[in-house]
């Protein structure tokens, strides 16, 4: 059973793993259509995640256009009492082609929080994640920081939203957006859900420590590389073992993960996980649970069996040596960041 642990400087609580819902929704719809489950196939997954003491559920409007919350939703109405698990959901990118469809505007705040809320059923989200930075998505308006801050302080104080978190965004503009709020007395956020994992380290130049020193809760996505590290791609690109990394994802996949390290750190999370009788996954998520400084990252499956092996992780004490020995390999990349988007 996973145990409960404080997210960041608040007092919520939330289960040592978050379950990414990305996958769930209507098949065929949205980026990831051609590996969406639907709800009845959604079901026993989740089932799974609250017999694990898993209770945190990672939602945006974008998965799906909206088809995702609309699953989570009805799940969650159907297998648990309010008090019992922690959504969250996020905002920010493009729902459709109108010129306020997206962005951190406090239009589309007010109403792109409405919407989810329509969407998952809910009456509030208990923590709401900004998709990017104000200014950190491509063709977006340049909406002043101080207009999105007092827009979210506001469906915070109108008890649409109990918490804030970020997601992906350079660390000088995060420790901006923190500083206008404290200066304001907004509400500051809790979280940064952001890119790390063995294979994409360049969040620990600033990221990870303005967090680590502010106690803000690090609970990145894609801890295991969208499968590579959990053996997905067999040895490269080409090796594609699943309906995700052998559809159009996998071209996200390539724009995300460069360099020779790549696979050959994916090699040594094999051989780590032979020598502690474990799967690959474990080790990579072990790896990021063993720092003290990462919360609850987000993890997706598409099979309730691979929850008994994620939650697993949790009791894993990597030796200091085979750390060193996963992290050796790794070669500085470009922060995506500065190539416009992650």
């Amino acid at each position: 059973m996973l145990n409960s642990v404080q997210l960041g400087p608040s007092g919520l609580r939330v289960s040592e793993l978050c379950l990414g819902t990305m996958n769930f929704g209507i098949p065929g719809r949205g980026h990831q259509g051609d590996w969406t489950l639907t709800e009845e196939e959604a079901k026993p997954i989740f089932k799974s995640a609250i017999d694990h003491g898993l209770y945190y559920f990672d939602c945006a409007d974008v998965y799906g256009l909206g088809a995702s919350e609309e699953v989570v939703g009805s799940l969650l109405n159907s297998l648990l009492p309010r008090d019992e698990y922690v959504l969250a959901t996020k905002i920010s990118m493009p729902m459709g082609a109108g010129a306020n469809q997206s962005g951190l505007s406090r239009k589309h705040v007010m109403e792109g929080i409405d919407a989810c809320l329509k969407r998952l059923g809910h009456d509030y989200i208990d923590h709401l994640v900004i998709h990017r930075h104000p200014h950190g998505v491509p063709g977006q308006v340049r909406v002043p920081i101080e207009e999105t801050m007092e827009a979210l302080h506001d469906v915070v104080k109108a008890g649409k939203v109990l918490y804030l978190g970020g997601s992906s965004m350079f660390a000088w503009q995060f420790a901006e957006l923190q500083m206008t709020a404290k200066m304001n007395n907004w509400t500051r956020f809790i979280s940064m859900q952001n890119h790390y994992n063995l294979v994409y380290r360049e969040e620990e130049r600033e990221m990870n420590p303005y967090c680590a020193q502010s106690g803000i809760a690090l609970m990145p996505w894609s801890p295991l590389a969208r499968g590579i590290l959990a053996g997905a791609y067999q040895g490269g690109f080409d090796g594609g073992s699943t309906n995700r990394s052998k559809g159009q994802d996998r071209a996200r996949t390539e724009g995300l993960y460069h360099g020779e390290h790549v696979f050959q750190v994916a090699e040594r999370v094999i051989e780590v996980a032979s020598k502690y009788g474990k799967k690959p996954a474990q080790i990579a998520l072990a790896w990021l649970l063993n720092k003290p400084e990462i919360v609850s990252p987000v993890v997706g499956v598409s099979r309730p069996e691979q929850l008994d092996e994620l939650t697993d992780a949790a009791t894993i004490v990597l030796e200091e040596s085979d750390v060193a020995y996963l992290e050796e390999l790794y070669s500085p990349v470009h922060n995506l960041l500065s190539l416009g988007f992650s």
